[in-house]
């Protein structure tokens, strides 16, 4: 789904630049190897964890099979939530067009099937597989609390709230 077909689009028609509040998910892929699935996004040509918004009439679990269907072809069944990012220092984004948003973000875990390739979108430019200890820069600013948080999960078994 393009922008243009989003439920954003006609919002950000009304204010303009202003600054959104915007529930939000994320899914942290996980290979066999333990190695954490990232993209390197269109919009700043740096890498994050996929995401998105849900549309109207979605819930959250949905939003997210859906929007890891579109940004990375696969299509999930299973995920399961590990945490709660909120913290505006990490969760307020300027775009590089200008649109201002702070993002409430359910986070999820998924097992990457095996033998699939991630397949890049017009949000994507690439993909990659990092160790947790070994990530990429330049890095979206809160991927690697959100990695830090599985890892927390994955050790304690606690939900997470960052």
């Amino acid at each position: 789904m393009s922008f243009r077909d989003s439920y954003l689009f006609p919002l950000r028609q009304k204010v303009g630049n202003d600054l959104l509040l915007l529930p939000g998910a994320s899914c942290l892929f996980v290979d066999t190897a333990g190695l954490i699935l990232l993209e390197r996004r269109a919009d700043f040509g740096i890498w994050g964890i996929p995401a998105g918004s849900p549309e109207p009439g979605e819930d959250i679990a949905t939003a997210i099979r859906r929007e890891m269907a579109e940004e990375t072809g696969v299509e999930i069944e299973a995920v399961t939530p590990y945490g709660f990012a909120s913290d505006p220092k990490t969760k307020t984004i300027t775009f590089p067009n200008g649109h201002q948003c702070q993002f409430f973000v359910m986070l999820f875990c998924a097992d990457w099937p095996d033998g699939i390739l991630p397949v890049t979108s017009e949000e994507s430019l690439e993909f990659g597989w990092f160790r947790p200890d070994a990530l990429p820069d330049p890095l979206m600013p809160s991927t690697p609390l959100s990695i830090a948080a599985y890892l927390r999960f994955r050790e304690t078994g606690q939900f997470q709230l960052i």
